[in-house]
């Protein structure tokens, strides 16, 4: 009778062993919500997310990050591409800026109204570099505005779920393109028109280049105050632009002497003058007008 109960006993310790639980089919997404069970999201959680959409979106963060890598790894192709074609003592003169420099200049670009002396300045039949003139024409402020431009169009497609690496690639091509066009543009102008000054290709570049500043604010503007904000920049940077470029571009960079020749070439200067000014606006709302909705 005890071996039959000890062998009751044996059993029963066998037939108490469970099977194993089966896998789950779905993953326990709880934790997400709360890391103690039986706690729930607090009541704001949503409306709290909502209002900091903007400034966390995590699609808007990975479109700045593609885009600085955009923009950094182009400025090591054109840094490579200009130590094998351009003069690199000629190329600093350009980059020749401080930090008072870009201060001012970004103000005259923004406010040129006030601006009287328009002249560039010489020593020694030298231009002074740009730290020490504020008319003389700079690439660093353009590079800079333009890496800036990127990174803001990266915000503001992925603030608007329409972020891609080939759409912000296209853009980035697309104002790189627009420019190289307005400068072989006013090249064939100068040439044509027969103009005698120091003109290079590098100043020209610098003056296409002073839009990414307007381009700028008008998308930063455009990002905080709506369609309305934006048109509103829109107009009073392509007005300053504008401005800046005509009379850049028949003082600083024409000269006075082309002004005393007969009088169709006058009017071929004067026509270049006003028709690289007028072409600004149009860049400018081409390249950002998709980027404000």
């Amino acid at each position: 009778m005890a071996y039959h109960s000890g062998y009751g006993a044996h059993g029963s310790k066998h037939r108490a062993r469970a099977a194993p639980d089966p896998p789950p089919l779905f993953d326990d997404t709880s934790g997400a919500y709360s890391s103690q069970p039986g706690e729930y999201p607090a009541p704001g959680a949503d409306v709290a997310f909502n209002v900091n959409h903007l400034l966390g979106d995590p699609m808007a963060n990975v479109a700045m990050a593609y885009g600085s890598s955009i923009a950094s790894h182009g400025k090591d192709m054109v840094h490579k591409e200009l130590h094998r074609f351009v003069s690199v003592n000629k190329l600093k003169y350009f980059f020749a800026v401080d930090t008072a420099y870009v201060a001012k200049k970004l103000g005259l670009l923004v406010f040129p109204y006030t601006h009287q002396n328009w002249e560039v300045q010489y020593s020694r039949d030298v231009p002074l570099p740009p730290r020490q003139d504020l008319n003389a024409p700079d690439l660093y402020i353009p590079t800079m505005a333009f890496i800036t431009y990127v990174l803001l169009a990266g915000m503001a497609l992925g603030i608007q779920k329409r972020f891609s690496p080939e759409v912000l690639g296209l853009c980035a091509s697309t104002a790189l393109v627009w420019v190289v066009m307005e400068v072989l543009a006013l090249l064939l102008g100068v040439y044509l028109a027969t103009v005698r000054s120091d003109l290079s290709t590098f100043h020209l570049l610098a003056y296409s280049g002073y839009k990414y500043v307007g381009m700028i604010l008008s998308v930063l503007t455009g990002l905080l105050f709506g369609s309305d904000g934006y048109y509103v920049a829109l107009a009073w940077t392509s007005s300053a632009l504008m401005y800046f470029i005509v009379r850049s571009l028949r003082t600083a960079a024409l000269g006075p002497d082309n002004m005393g020749g007969p009088a169709p070439r006058q009017r071929l200067q004067l026509y270049l003058t006003l028709g690289a000014a007028a072409f600004q606006p149009l860049i400018i709302y081409w390249l950002t007008f998709h980027l404000v909705r």
